[in-house]
Formats: structure tokens, C-alpha cells, sequence
């Protein structure tokens, strides 16, 4: 794979909706640019704390052990259901400082299902030479995009009526993270 085609595919997957940019946003809507910019470590831990684990021991553990990856993938459903209902109870923006905290981006990012595709799919085997260039280009746009989704939510809060706009960016969050959930349990039930 071309660092062109390596690239564009991290990219796109970080970019897409997920559970942990659907917290960064809310994170840039609450609490503005500086929240996302001390999320940035806990987010960049968690995505290491799986590709590199999945990078090093590569999908042979994944393949040996199929009730391994199922496990992850229920986990990550739950967590990510948790996150759902705390952001769906939270009235007025209260509680989003606790639902968007270091830890559950960390947590949410270990557990996003993501990581699974940069670990055991795209980046290069650890021995490849083009391994240290690639991890260092993913963790470059790991932190674009995180800020590229706190400054869509710090978007959110331009004008008037920044307090309800902010209700209705967490139902939505809460929402789409309910709907998340519910496919990887869906997804599991498939395979």
C-alpha cells in the first residue's frame, strides 16, 4: 500500500462518525477548543494501547482466538451504550463534563472499533521499514482529526441559542452513539 493509499484510508476511518469523535465534538461544543486540545493525549493512549498490542502480535491471535474478537466487539457495545444513556440523561449540558473526561475518551478509543482495522489492517507488520513513518503519520492524523471534530462543536455554539443547540448536539450524539452500539451487537449476532 502507497503512503498515498495508506493515508487517505486512515483518514477517511478517522473522519467517519464514531463513538470517540462523537465525544471530541461534544467536548469542542461544551467546553470549547482547549477541552479537545487536553483530550488529545487520552484519545492518541487509547488508539496506541490497541494498534500497537494488534500491530506487534498480529491478527494470528485474532484468527486463534474468534471469541477474542467477539468479546472486544460486545464490549465495545456496551461501553459505547453506557456513553449513549449518560449523554441522553444529561439536561442542559450538565454532566457532559463527566461523559467527556479524559478517561472515557481513553476507554472509549481502546474499545472503538477502529482501532481493530488500523492494528490488524492497514499499518504495516512492525518489521516493514515503512512501519515507524506510517505509525508517525497515524498519530498525526489522529490528532487532526480529533480537532478537525472539537472544532465542529465548537461550531455549534456561534450565534444565539448556544445552550439548546447544545441539548440537541447531545441527543443527537446520544442517539447516533445508541445506534453504534446496536450494530456491532448486530454485527456479533451475524457472524
Amino acid at each position: 500500500m502507497t503512503m498515498t493509499a495508506f493515508a487517505s484510508a486512515v483518514l477517511a476511518l478517522l473522519l467517519a462518525p464514531g463513538p470517540t469523535n462523537t465525544l471530541m465534538g461534544l467536548a469542542g461544543a461544551r467546553r470549547g477548543l482547549g477541552s479537545v486540545l487536553r483530550l488529545l493525549p487520552a484519545e492518541l493512549a487509547g488508539y496506541l494501547t490497541t494498534v500497537l498490542p494488534l500491530a506487534f502480535l498480529g491478527a494470528g491471535v485474532i484468527e486463534r482466538s474468534p471469541a477474542l474478537a467477539i468479546a472486544l466487539k460486545l464490549a465495545a457495545a456496551v461501553w459505547i451504550m453506557v456513553l449513549a444513556t449518560t449523554l441522553w440523561r444529561s439536561q442542559d449540558g450538565e454532566g457532559t463534563d463527566k461523559a467527556v473526561g479524559a478517561q472515557r475518551i481513553y476507554v472509549t478509543t481502546v474499545l472503538n472499533p477502529k482501532a481493530l482495522i488500523f492494528g490488524l489492517v492497514l499499518l504495516p507488520a512492525p518489521d516493514d521499514p515503512a512501519f515507524a513513518p506510517r505509525l508517525g503519520m497515524f498519530c498525526l492524523m489522529v490528532m487532526g482529526a480529533a480537532l478537525a471534530w472539537g472544532c465542529a462543536g465548537c461550531l455549534t455554539q456561534a450565534g444565539n441559542g448556544g445552550g439548546r443547540r447544545l441539548q440537541g448536539v447531545q441527543r443527537l450524539a446520544s442517539i447516533w452513539l445508541a445506534f453504534v452500539s446496536i450494530s456491532l451487537v448486530f454485527g456479533v449476532m451475524r457472524a
